[in-house]
């Protein structure tokens, strides 16, 4: 089905909490995918479906290793974990000097996320600039959608980033802001963002709210479920799925 970047610039907060929200409450089969080229910890904050630890050494790094002769779903799913919750996760790299053998592998990734049937894919890209090689997975995306905060100098680093970005994906942008002024913060920085020229399909909100993002490391309740973030993360999922519908969906005819 579709592949959605999820990413942000210098000093962006908070991608990783970010897409585990998204892919918690998102509305169709995914697979959330940590692709940071500077390494990750969903390995070592999210419990596995067991209660147990995921493995770390399953995952990205496992995957490239098999996949030098080629790329396939089977791969990618024989390589994925299932957390708490029951959403399936790719681990990533757990630490930025893994990646330097690993240059090759983005571009094919990305073609493969893209292809994976029935299930749409989250890829976690973290803050882009330091490995310009994740731009090759960027392109097979449909979507790419980069974080940020209403601060000066976030939305700054946002502007710089959105004129360098690679053309190919739609592009949206979400704002971690203060539910204090949720609406003000999207609104001020959509209007920065269509200033920039640049042709972007959204801009969208998500709460910043830290005792949810803690609640999200595991304690996958009812308290969580009613937290500003859970609760804007649903709004937002349902906006992102909107602009990635299957394509049977775009063609069906309308009543």
């Amino acid at each position: 089905m579709a592949l959605i970047v999820l990413a942000a610039d210098k000093g962006a907060p908070g991608v990783t909490t970010a897409a585990t929200a998204l892919g918690a409450v998102w509305p169709r089969s995914v697979l959330l995918a940590e692709c940071d080229p500077a390494g990750g910890d969903l390995a070592y904050r999210l419990p596995a479906a067991d209660g147990g630890v995921l493995n770390p050494a399953r995952g990205l790094l496992s995957l490239g290793a098999t996949a030098r002769r080629g790329l396939t779903v089977q791969q990618v799913q024989e390589h994925s974990q299932k957390i708490v919750g029951g959403l399936d996760v790719l681990t990533g790299l757990t630490h930025g000097e893994q990646a330097a053998g690993l240059t090759w592998l983005w571009g094919p990734l990305g073609r493969t996320f893209a292809s994976v049937p029935g299930a749409d894919v989250l890829a976690d890209c973290g803050r882009l600039g330091a490995h310009p090689e994740i731009n090759e997975l960027i392109t097979e995306a449909e979507l790419a959608v980069l974080f940020a905060r209403a601060s000066l100098d976030h939305v700054a680093h946002l502007r710089e980033r959105l004129a360098v970005l690679p053309k190919g994906p739609q592009l949206g942008v979400v704002v971690i802001a203060d539910p204090r002024q949720y609406r003000s913060s999207i609104d001020e920085v959509r209007r920065i963002v269509t200033a920039t020229g640049r042709e972007v399909a959204f801009v969208g909100g998500l709460a910043h709210d830290p005792k949810g993002a803690e609640l999200l490391r595991g304690q996958w309740g009812g308290r969580l479920d009613r937290s500003l973030l859970i609760r804007t993360a649903r709004e937002l999922a349902s906006r992102l799925t909107t602009h990635t519908a299957p394509r049977s969906a775009l063609h069906e005819p309308q009543h």
